[in-house]
Formats: structure tokens, C-alpha cells, sequence
């Protein structure tokens, strides 16, 4: 559980002990997370086992300026208790006021963090068909908010944090209060929590994916093509595609940086050019169950074959969202080697596990992927290759194995990725 100090030493390498590594990630989520303005309105969502970690970013949100700062509270066992025994039939219904928050607080110019954490096999045991169907309405009532984050109109940002569960199915054979522990030095080093001057950090990191990104947009590729184990895809890209990584600025010219961790650059594939087969390399945990072994045909940008070692049934019913969800709304990057990847730890949490392996995204595009696709109709964003969809979920395709190639419009290759790493 989140603030369980016992065991903790005292001073750690570093001279940082585990309070100060625990402030220094409440403040980057602030700071280099959210870009919080003076007067700001911020709402944070938060697991109730994460209270600790939650107050802190209260409290950073505060010193940064922010004029009103409110908490969502949520709870896996209460989940797991509706989704297990509420009758058939219940399951579109729900509490309005907690999409409102969301939709309150980004009409008013406000800020949304939330601490994205839950035990990856929380549902496993549940029908699939009462989860896919509460998600379904949720998607649809919440998507007014959705639609500001695809198009970075608020800054907001996730982050992530130990739950009962989750610790332990990362580290297995130890007990509970150790693998919290474990984990949460996990996520210190992904985040850089555990440096001395962590924001210095994150800023050097930043300007570097910047600096991708930009060469990458400066390219525009027709088309990209993965190449690794079972994996032979084409991902054609939108028209006048922007490649996306770090930080990003809202209208309002506030910059802030959506995923804390992040080790990838982006862009929006075309919806209707991608062929191939592509095979997960990392299980992807999606509503509290483990989907592993992915295995996805895709015939002029259509799904029309998914299968799954486990999770077939979530896989597909993801899927059958609706039909921008048959399509691909991202495709990213991530080199082999970062810090994540490096650490050969599974997290089982897709806000980590797709920061050690590039990936693609199964539903709607970021609108900022498309030079000016923000203000477009949805017509118009389609109409240059970008995807709409209720549903965006990214799973892992990358790995060691992985070569990509950027294709031209005139059919050549050049050399993006080899071995999972840029020589770009």
C-alpha cells in the first residue's frame, strides 16, 4: 500500500531517502506533468491505496499556483464488487457526476491529473461482456472530455503508482510489503524520481525527444514498415502527419507533458494504409485483464483477423467498439534501449510497457498529429487519414528483433530502426 514506510532505509545511494524521492515525483507530475498556471482549477483522480501520493500532489499543486485543487477517488474492490455481483442489465448505468468532474473542470480552462494505477487482473475472473458493455456507455457520455485531450486543449497528464496486486504480480515469490517496495523503486528510476535534481533531468530528456520527433516530421514518411519475429506490417501515415514526443503546448500556451514516463515519439497512421500482420510482444492489461499474445491481420487499414493466447474474448470486444476502433489511431516509437526496457522489468501497465517497446494504437488519432487537424471537422480529419474512434488503446509490438523503415511516396526505403534502436 502507497505511504507503507517500513523497511524503507533512512538515506539511500544518492543521499535521497524515500520521502524525498516520493516529493520529488509529486512535484514533477506538477511541474513537468501538469505546467500548472497561477490560478489554475486542477483535478486529480486517484485510486483511494494511492491517498499519500495524492495529498502531495494537492499540496504541489498548490505551492505551483493553482487557485482550486479537488480529488475523484476510485477503488478496484469496489469495481470488482460491482462487476461480480451486480445483476445483468445494470451495467450502462452510472454516476454522471464523474465524467462531469472531468468535463467541468476542462470547460472552466482547468488541469486533470490522474494517478492511473489498478491491478492489472482485477477482472479477470468477471464476464468480459458486463465490463465491455459499462465501457461503452462511459466512452460514449465522456466523449466532449476525450475530445479536449486529443487535442491537448487542457494540459493533463498520467502517472502511476503501487496497488495491492499489482506489486505482486511484478514481483512474485516475495512478500507483499517487499514487492511495494520493489516497485516503487521501479518507478523511481523510470521517472527519475530518484535524481538529485529531477526536473534538470527531465528537461534534457524533453529537449532530446524534441529533437526526434522534429526530424521525423521533417521526413514525412508515406509510410512506415515493421519488420521482427512474426511481425511484417505497413503503416501508411496521415497526410501531413506531426510527429508528437515530451511535451506539448495547449492553446492557451501552457506546456505540459502527458505521460510521465515517456520515452516515445508518435505520429497518426492512415486509417485506410495499413497491411500486414503485426504480433504483441508485451501483454497488454486492459480493464483489468491480461491480454498476452496478440495476433492481428490488418487489410487496407481494417481489422479482419484477432486472435489472443489469453484474453481473446476482451481483444475483441475492444475491437467491436465501434468501427474507428477496427483502425489504427497511433503508431510510436521507443528505442530498445530506454531506461525501461533496460530495467527488463514487465509492468503490466500499459503507461510503462509501452515506454520500453515501440507500439500502435487500436482507435481514435491525436488531432495534433495532423497539421491542423485540431480545428477540423471529423470529416476533414478523416478525409487526410486520421482515425475517430470512442476507444484508444496501445499495445507493444517492439523488441530487440524489430527493424523499421521509412517508405517514401516514390516507393524508397531508408533506415529508421534496426535492432530495436534509431539510426535514423
Amino acid at each position: 500500500m502507497l505511504g507503507h514506510m517500513t523497511g524503507q532505509p533512512a538515506i539511500e545511494q544518492g543521499g535521497l531517502n524515500f520521502e524525498d524521492k516520493l516529493r520529488n515525483y509529486a512535484r514533477l507530475a506538477v511541474r513537468v506533468g501538469l505546467g500548472v498556471r497561477e490560478g489554475q482549477r486542477v483535478l486529480v483522480q486517484a485510486p483511494v491505496d494511492t491517498a499519500v501520493l495524492a495529498r502531495l500532489i494537492v499540496r504541489e499543486a498548490y505551492a505551483a499556483g493553482a487557485g482550486f485543487v479537488d480529488v475523484r477517488w476510485d477503488d478496484d474492490d469496489v469495481q470488482l464488487a460491482r462487476f461480480s455481483l451486480a445483476p445483468d442489465g445494470s451495467f450502462e448505468q452510472f454516476s454522471r457526476w464523474r465524467v462531469d468532474a472531468e468535463i467541468e473542470t476542462a470547460e472552466a480552462g482547468g488541469a486533470v491529473i490522474a494517478i492511473r494505477a489498478t491491478n492489472p487482473g482485477l477482472l479477470a475472473s468477471v464476464d468480459s461482456a458486463r465490463v465491455t458493455a459499462h465501457q461503452r456507455v462511459v466512452a460514449a457520455y465522456r466523449r466532449p472530455y476525450t475530445a479536449y485531450v486529443m487535442t491537448n486543449r487542457l494540459n493533463w497528464n498520467l502517472i502511476s503508482a503501487p496497488v495491492p496486486g499489482w506489486a505482486e504480480l511484478m514481483f512474485p515469490g516475495v512478500s507483499g510489503e517487499e514487492a511495494t517496495q520493489k516497485q516503487w523503486d521501479a518507478i523511481f528510476a523510470a521517472t527519475r524520481a530518484d535524481q538529485p535534481d529531477p526536473i534538470a533531468a527531465w528537461e534534457e530528456h524533453l529537449a532530446n525527444l524534441k529533437r526526434r520527433r522534429d526530424v521525423l516530421t521533417e521526413k514525412q514518411y508515406h509510410a512506415l514498415h515493421f519488420r521482427g519475429g512474426e511481425t511484417d506490417l505497413t503503416v501508411g501515415l496521415a497526410s501531413g502527419h506531426v510527429w508528437g514526443g515530451g511535451a506539448a503546448d495547449t492553446p492557451a500556451g501552457i506546456t505540459f507533458t502527458a505521460n510521465i514516463p515517456t520515452e516515445e515519439v508518435w505520429t497518426a497512421p492512415h486509417r485506410e494504409r495499413v497491411d500486414g500482420v503485426v504480433v504483441s510482444s508485451k501483454p497488454l492489461s486492459y480493464n483489468g485483464v491480461l491480454i498476452d499474445g496478440i495476433r492481428i491481420r490488418f487489410e487496407g487499414g481494417r481489422v479482419v483477423e484477432a486472435t489472443a493466447q489469453q484474453g481473446q474474448d476482451t481483444l475483441r470486444q475492444m475491437i467491436d467498439t465501434d468501427e474507428g476502433s477496427h483502425r489504427l489511431g497511433e503508431v510510436a516509437l521507443v528505442p530498445h534501449s530506454s531506461p525501461i526496457s533496460r530495467s527488463g522489468l514487465l509492468f503490466f501497465n500499459t503507461l510503462y510497457d509501452e515506454n520500453a517497446a515501440s507500439h500502435i494504437a487500436i482507435g481514435s488519432a491525436y488531432r495534433g498529429n495532423v497539421a491542423g487537424g485540431v480545428d477540423m471537422t471529423v470529416e476533414e480529419f478523416q478525409a487526410r487519414g486520421g482515425n475517430d474512434s470512442l476507444t484508444h488503446v496501445d499495445w507493444m509490438i517492439g523488441s530487440g528483433e524489430m527493424d523499421v523503415d521509412g517508405v517514401t511516396k516514390g516507393g524508397g526505403r531508408e533506415a529508421v530502426m534496426r535492432g530495436g534502436e534509431f539510426v535514423i
